[in-house]
């Protein structure tokens, strides 16, 4: 049984209430009493507009159904779809010009596009690991990696391999840092006269570029350069492995990689209860006192993982050049839809987890603000929340109004938060100039987000016909229109050089090659940050933004105006080819149920968020909700317009279920879902499906909270 205390009216779970009042307070000037009288409020006074926020949601969505319903197997009418939209209050109508007045937003967010990481902050490791991806070897991403070409062989080092990693390092070097009548290549000798840097004795080609040193400067431990705003440090060490056998002995190539990272509380966590929102809230909490350590187990070694420092360098006029260590990190609370278990209210009923979220991490983030010594996170005395899955301009100006009392709560300045926007909703990337000025004082990043967004796109549309098979569905006109958008209104706000635009997640974290490739269109499109799955992913990623000048690209597509209008983001992607095979129907079947097995078994049985998930070729997915509501969402839409039977899924299930019990057998901690298929996890996945069209927005979120709380009361019912 839940212990419970009582704190201004609200039911509050004891581990939750316990850790607040002896830790997360503790130094930050705001008391236990200030602290739970601020949650009640917010609990009790905004907690009716919430729900009538998410009702507003279901009024919509019944009308868009009707709408579609009584005109199904008609040609669509775009125009008269377009009247309604704007008739039920759908699409608003778009304000005057404006340009967001975010202030006090640090440089990594505002001046130095970047790639960006994404953690779950349950797991220490993995937040260690983010926050410190600040910087990351070159030579390493490359010679780990399939970045060249090939993986990386077993065994031992490879010399001709290492050869070939030094040899691209040079080219990325000659690159970005050119020597005036030489390559680097060529160089034997590095040093540093009369505050220039000297390559042999010739300069390079922009001097500006050197900014620091470490060490003798005629025979510098280091050298750091800049370029488009990020930083790269030339490693020169003669007894280390590499250095010993170069012949400038440069051991390494460092790379500013991760430079902001999102510490996440929401996709990429299974956070359904108390002891779950403490294990988040605590890591939180450790990130910015600069505690937080995790206990690493590698080859038989065991090791503790800490924050890293900052980096300090004499800069080439003297005195000291001090560059940050870690990402400056932003934190994800969840969106404004799912209650928790931790706090009930007057009423006995869920507090909206949003709201806690809030009010726990803003809190937590004094710790940064109050610093005396040490590293900070931010530098400006500001504290960065990603705000996830809202749905149009009232509900981002209610993320605002939740801050402004989260900030008088806790006696700091007005707009002390900022606001990251996820465009990942539909109702939001059609207002999105209005989302915007719904948050204007508060907004520091925009960001696309592919998959929720198409989940979305298919639940809105539901009614309307049989979509086209998923990798039918990007290739679409609305999603080009989407991206495109977002950048532009984007610029249209002012956000370049003041905020952060921002592109999805690569998804494949062994396909480094295809990354390269391919990813480069992000900073090519505008976007000065995009997600990426790893340490190592954010370092070869870094490589775009040398090559690539956002903020210049910003500046012109700022000149030539809008590329994409509403009309064409409103272009459902339905099925226009519907004379599918038996074959095609089964195996896009399989394809989306093997997906949400995979990741729906973890979640629930392991409570995992996130992880690396094979799909139903083997290949490494990283897989979170946002991907399991578009496999569930498609299936649903199908069965409800007759593409596939209930049966007919429910076999397929079965068998992927096999499947998926294969790819885990070597996993001591997995739970075989077949024979039986009669485990929490199977239920899960099948009511994500069979009830999908009624989930709200499509969300899997109430389904695998549910589901999560029943197996977690049954386990501690047999301990």
């Amino acid at each position: 049984m839940t212990e419970r205390v009582t704190r201004f009216g609200l039911q509050v779970d004891r581990l939750l209430a316990d850790f607040i009042d002896d830790q997360a307070l503790s130094g930050t000037g705001v008391t236990p009493d200030t602290f739970w009288k601020g949650m009640a409020a917010l609990v009790h006074e905004l907690g009716p507009k919430n729900r009538a926020l998410l009702d507003r949601r279901e009024v919509l969505q019944a009308k868009l159904d009707t709408w579609h319903e009584q005109r199904l197997g008609q040609p669509h009418d775009h125009e008269a779809y377009k009247a309604f939209l704007y008739e039920i209050g759908y699409l608003l109508p778009e304000g005057d010009d404006f340009s967001i007045d975010t202030a006090n937003v640090d440089p990594e967010i505002a001046k130095v596009p970047g790639p960006q990481l994404v953690v779950p902050i349950t797991n220490a490791r993995y937040s260690l690991n983010a926050a410190n991806a600040r910087w990351g070897s070159l030579y390493d991403g490359l010679y780990g990696t399939d970045a060249m070409g090939s993986p990386p062989p077993a065994g031992g080092f490879d010399r001709g391999r290492g050869a070939r990693v030094v040899a691209r390092a040079r080219v990325f070097l000659d690159e970005a840092f050119p020597i005036q009548g030489a390559s680097h290549v060529d160089i034997r000798r590095y040093h540093v006269k009369n505050g220039a840097l000297m390559a042999n004795d010739l300069p390079l080609a922009e001097p500006d570029k050197f900014v620091g040193f470490s060490g003798n400067a005629m025979a510098p431990d280091a050298v750091v350069l800049r370029n488009h705003g990020l930083h790269v440090e030339m490693v020169f060490d003669r007894v280390h492995p590499i250095g010993c056998r170069d012949q400038a002995a440069m051991a390494d190539v460092r790379l500013e990689s991760a430079i902001t990272a999102i510490m996440d509380c929401e996709d990429s966590v299974a956070c359904v209860d108390a002891e779950d929102k403490v294990q988040a809230y605590a890591n939180w909490l450790g990130l910015m006192q600069g505690t937080l350590t995790a206990d690493i187990h590698k080859g038989g070694r065991r090791s503790t993982r800490t924050l890293a420092s900052d980096r300090v360098y004499t800069a080439p006029g003297g005195g000291e050049l001090v560059l940050k260590g870690r990402a400056l990190m932003w934190v994800r609370n969840v969106g404004h839809l799912m209650t928790n278990p931790a706090i009930l209210d007057e009423d006995g009923n869920e507090a909206h987890e949003g709201l806690i979220d809030a009010l726990c991490t803003t809190a937590i983030a004094i710790h940064d603000l109050k610093k005396t010594e040490g590293a900070h996170n931010s530098v400006t005395g500001s504290v960065y929340v990603v705000k996830p899955k809202m749905h149009g301009p009232e509900e981002v100006a209610f993320a605002d109004e939740i801050f402004t009392r989260v900030e008088a709560i806790l006696g700091l300045p007005k707009y002390t938060v900022k606001l990251g926007l996820m465009d990942e909703e539909r109702r939001t990337s059609a207002n999105l100039k209005e989302c915007i000025r719904a948050a204007r004082h508060r907004v520091a990043f925009i960001n696309t987000g592919f998959l929720d967004r198409t989940g979305d796109e298919i639940h809105t549309s539901m009614a309307a016909g049989p979509f086209s098979r998923k990798d039918f569905i990007k290739r679409k006109s609305w999603i080009g229109a989407y991206e495109n958008q977002n950048v532009d209104i984007g610029l249209e706000c002012g956000l370049s050089g003041r905020a952060q635009i921002g592109k999805g997640m690569w998804a494949m974290p062994d396909l480094m090659a295809a990354m390269l490739e391919e990813k480069i269109a992000h900073p090519r499109a505008g976007a000065n940050t995009a997600w990426v799955p790893s340490p190592t992913a954010a370092t070869l990623h870094a490589l775009h933004y040398h090559k690539i000048d956002v903020l210049a690209v910003q500046d012109q597509l700022a000149a030539g105006g809008r590329r994409a209008y509403i009309d064409t983001l409103l272009d459902i992607p339905l099925a226009t080819y519907r004379q599918w095979s038996e074959e095609q129907i089964v195996r896009e079947i399989e394809n989306n149920a093997q997906g949400i097995l995979g990741y729906v078994v973890r979640w629930i049985d392991q409570g995992v968020g996130c992880s690396k998930v094979p799909d139903i070729n083997d290949v490494g997915l990283m897989e979170d909700r946002a991907t399991c509501r578009i496999s569930s969402q498609h299936i649903a839409n199908w069965l409800k317009h007759g593409v596939a039977g209930e049966e007919q899924v429910m076999a397929a299930m079965r068998r992927m279920a096999e499947v998926v019990d294969r790819q885990n057998a070597a996993d001591p901690a997995y739970r075989p879902m077949a024979p039986g298929f009669d485990g929490f996890a199977f239920q899960a996945a099948c009511d994500l499906v069979f009830k999908g069209a009624e989930q709200p927005s499509g969300y899997t979120e109430p389904v695998l909270h549910a589901r999560r709380l029943q197996l977690k009361a049954a386990e501690a019912r047999t301990e």
